[in-house]
Formats: structure tokens, sequence, C-alpha cells
């Protein structure tokens, strides 16, 4: 398979790069509302689950998408539901659970959709007499604790988390919803993404912002490992949180959004991309009867800022690592190298994606209409970037400073302290034909900052991811079902006593649109890519994004 270095391909976007859909199924069946599964069902066992497999796989996601007579208009606003598949001995059980959030409580009292969510603006209540809703609009409304994007931990304990300051713990046996957890209570942050970092001694990283009267600033947060006391204690603990280091925004009245954020043995890199949050619009938005997303722009006039700060002092770099306007939300994985920070990740060439994932464009019909939105959608790629570590006044100007034997990435000292850089494509030819691919995953616990091979992905032939991807140092490629179905994003297990890299077994939930109550979940050798077993669940489960292997579970 020939890599695309050709310049003429080069100089097209990602979206142009990929072929244009026909005839494409409606995705309406997986964003519809679910009855909840409370209590553990068994499953029907096709093939062999290996009897070394025991724990829980969680998945996190939207689940319901209306109260009364009240609609969701974003697909990311859906109530957040969490499934659980319990492997144990060769055999799974099913269940699933509601997030009892504040949000979901109110909801659900006043059987109408109360409060606001990404791209859902919530009405004033209709029995307020007409200068009470007036008025209303005036309220800054407080920030939805519905966690539907992710399941993380902190001091060995579960949350589901968003992306706002509010994270809820979960009882990952029973999927009991615990207590609410208030960032700001803990530590000076107004937020925190869903996909912190883990370190080898237990520690927790991540990232939130504050802003104020000296500004915004994108936040590095630690969390410590857990005290010998924390397993008899059955509350959130977030105490010894801190902020490692405040990064000021390049555009103060124009931060940026991110989804996650980069880290190797040594360093965090926070990524600040040209998707822009409007701080006017955003205090503004409820009188305009505007949702959140809509403060949320691409503006390509910007340039990508890389800050690369110590992740052991909390130092930043005086060094200015930028590169051309690009997207990205997840990264595969950051290690260093001979003086070197290697950063791979799934990028794109346009930022809009995100406010695209209306409701009412994901249920659009079979054929043309679905055709026409997802040939409007950005497609992300792997792409590497290089930053040298050892950038001073005696470096020269204008010279590639990338010295990895076979790197074609570039970085060259423009002028003092500011260092541009290009990116290599970590694919080839054939990776186009799947759309592109995201959700990236790999053996984590062995690999995360440093040297690795393999990673685990989704493509997306389809709006929703259409088939599994396992991807050995972007030249090759291998492929799990795809045809009519969709593919939830993959979690890697290592096998006990694992040597090898890709010792182990991928796991992913396959769902059947066309299909009612065709869900299963899918267990392939991580070697080969073959399927090994599945075990197939009565019920109808929706599309989600996350999700993590508990071992304890």
């Amino acid at each position: 398979m020939s890599k695309t270095t050709e310049p003429q391909k080069q100089s097209l976007s990602s979206r142009q790069r990929c072929p244009q859909a026909s005839g494409l199924e409606s995705l309406a069946p997986l964003v519809r509302s679910v009855d909840e599964t409370p209590d553990p069902i068994p499953t029907t066992i096709r093939g062999t689950i290996p009897t070394w497999i025991n724990g829980s796989f969680l998945r996190n996601g939207p689940g319901k998408f209306e109260f009364g007579k009240d609609r969701y208009t974003h697909w990311f606003d859906g109530m957040a539901m969490m499934h659980r598949f319990h492997i144990c001995e060769g055999s799974v059980t099913y269940s699933s659970r509601f997030l009892r959030s504040d949000s979901y409580v109110r909801n659900s009292e006043k059987n109408r959709i109360v409060v606001s969510e990404f791209g859902t603006l919530a009405m004033p209540d209709p029995c307020k007499n007409i200068f009470a809703r007036f008025f209303s609009r005036f309220q800054i409304p407080k920030a939805t604790d519905n966690a539907s994007v992710n399941f993380v931990k902190y001091k060995g304990d579960y949350y589901v988390s968003t992306e706002t300051n509010y994270m809820r713990r979960i009882d990952p046996q029973s999927l009991e919803t615990k207590e609410k957890v208030d960032w700001s209570q803990y530590i000076a942050v107004n937020s925190a993404t869903a996909h912190p970092h883990y370190d080898r001694e237990g520690a927790t990283y991540n990232m939130g912002n504050s802003y104020g009267k000296h500004g915004f600033f994108y936040n590095i947060i630690r969390v410590p490992p857990p005290g010998d006391k924390a397993a008899a204690k059955d509350s959130a603990d977030l105490t010894g949180a801190k902020v490692l280091c405040s990064i000021r925004a390049a555009e103060p009245r124009k931060p940026s959004y991110y989804h996650s954020f980069v880290m190797s043995e040594n360093y965090i890199v926070f990524i600040e991309q040209p998707i822009k949050l409007d701080l006017l619009k955003f205090m503004l938005y409820r009188i305009q009867g505007k949702s959140f997303h809509k403060v949320m722009t691409w503006e390509p006039q910007y340039e990508t800022i890389f800050h690369l700060v110590n992740r052991h002092t909390g130092k930043e770099s005086e060094v200015k690592y930028c590169a051309a306007p690009m997207f990205t939300l997840h990264q595969i994985n950051a290690y260093e190298d001979n003086g070197f920070l290697v950063m791979d990740m799934c990028c794109g060439d346009d930022g809009e994606v995100i406010g695209d994932f209306t409701l009412e464009n994901i249920r659009r019909e079979s054929g043309e209409e679905m055709d026409k939105f997802y040939n409007t959608l950005c497609r992300n790629l792997p792409r590497r970037y290089v930053l040298p570590l050892t950038v001073d006044k005696q470096t020269p100007l204008d010279q590639n400073l990338v010295t990895l034997h076979g790197c074609k990435a570039t970085a060259k000292k423009t002028k003092p302290n500011e260092v541009h850089m290009t990116h290599e494509e970590l694919h080839d030819n054939e990776l186009l034909q799947y759309g592109g691919l995201e959700f990236p995953q790999i053996n984590y616990d062995k690999y995360n900052g440093r040297p690795y091979r393999y990673f685990y992905s989704c493509g997306f032939g389809h709006v929703f991811s259409d088939s599994l991807l396992k991807m050995d140092k972007g030249t090759s490629l291998l492929t799990g079902p795809g045809d009519a179905y969709v593919i939830l994003p993959p979690v890697f297990v290592a096998s006990p006593g694992a040597t090898d890299e890709d010792d182990g077994v991928v796991l992913s939930v396959i769902i059947t649109p066309k299909e009612e109550k065709s869900t299963f979940l899918l267990v392939l050798d991580a070697k080969t890519f073959t399927e090994l077993g599945r075990a197939e669940v009565p019920v109808n489960i929706p599309y989600g994004t996350h999700g993590v292997f508990n071992e304890m579970g």
C-alpha cells in the first residue's frame, strides 16, 4: 500500500481525500429513547468468550431524548445512560441505568426540559406570568450534571463525566448514582474534561478552565493517588487536587474548545486549536435564546498552538510551538525519543463538526438526505507532530530540527522562542476508504507515554462509526465487522501475563440499526483481529461514545 505523499493529494483537506457516500441508511433507531435494564439479564453466547476475562465493560452515552412534549435538539443533550457488560468465566450479563443526575430528576419531576444542555435551551416555565418568564432569561443557567461522555477514575473511585464542573460518583457494579461532585469545591476551575490521563503511580491528570478579571486560563490539574484509608471510605474524595500550571489563553475573549490533551512520561501538552468560544456570546446566549453550541465557531485564521509543560515541575516552556489550523478531539499516544516529543493524534481540517450533530441531522432519511449530511462532515485521520525539546538561543533558524530516523514531520525555528511544525500522515491510502478514523485506543496500562506500535479505532464510513480498525505503525490495516453494523468505540484488555503489546482482546458493542434488539458485545483477538465470540443482548441500546474495562467489576 502506497503512502499518500503526492503534493496534490496533501493539499486536499481530509474530507476531500475520503470517498463520498451514497445510499447511507438512516441512524434514527440509534438516537431514540430506550428503557433501562437495572437488574442484570443473561446474554446468548456465540463462539467463545475467553474465561480469563473477568470484569465489567462499562459504557456511557445518551439514552433519553425527550420529557413530555419537550424534545432535545442535539445528540449530546440526551440523558446519560450507563451500560454494564459483566464478563465472568465465559458468560456475560447485561444491565443499564439512567444516571440520576439533578438534570434527569428535575426534568422527570416536571415532565419537561427544565435544565439547559449543550444544544438545547430550557424554556421558561409556561405557568409563570409573562414578566417572570422574560426576566428568567437574564439568569445565567447552572451547568448541567448530565454526565454522558465517559467513565473516569479518581483515587480508585469511578465517576461519570461530561465537560462541566460537575461529575457523579458511580457504583461500577450496581450502576447506582451516588453524590454529585463539584470541581470548584476542591480547586479553582470551572470545568474539567472527560478524558483524564493516569500515571503509573495512580495519580490522575486533567485540564479545566478558569476565568476572571485576570483573563482566561487553561489549567493542568493533578489529583494524587488514593491514600491508605481510601478503601474504607464510601464518599467522593478529590482532596489534594492542585493546579500544576495555568496557561493564559492566546485570545482572552476567544479561548479554545478542547476535549482532551497529551501526556508523555515527563510532559503534558495542551493543544490550543482554532475552535473558539465567544465569551461575549456566552454571556448573552440565554438572552438571545441560543444554546451553548452556538457560541462555538471554527476560525482557521488562528494557528494551532502546542503548550509544552513539564509534568513534574509544572513549568511551561518558553518556546511557542505552532502549526497550521487543525481540529482534534482524541490523542492516540505520545512519547519521548532522543530529545523529541512525538505526539500522535486524530486530526481533521474543519472544526465545524461538533455543532453538526443535531438530532435532526442524525435522523435524516436514508439515501440522499443522509448522504448530503455525511459528505459535509470533517474526516479525521491519524497524524504525527514532533516537538524538539532542546530549542535555545543557539538553535539555527529555518532548518528542520527533527532528526528521528524515517520521520517525515518537521519542526523549524522561525524566530526566537518560536517553532513552526508540519505533521506526518500516519496512514496509507487504504484508510481513506474507511472514511478516516476516530476513538483511538492503545494498550494504555503498559504503553501510555511510551513508544508503541499498535492502536485500535473506529472507521467512519457513516456519520456514526461502522468498522473496527487495527493500525500497525500506520502502515497496515486489519478490520472487524462492517456491513450494516454500527460499531461503538473499542477497548483493549491485555491477557494475563502478556508480554506482547497486542496480546489480549478488543471489546466493542455492535448495533444493527435495521433490526430490533440486535445488539451484541463483540470480543476480538487483538493479534489477529478475528472474532472469538459475541454476547447477544435482547434489548435496544442507543449509540454512545466511550467505555472502560473495570477488572474489579
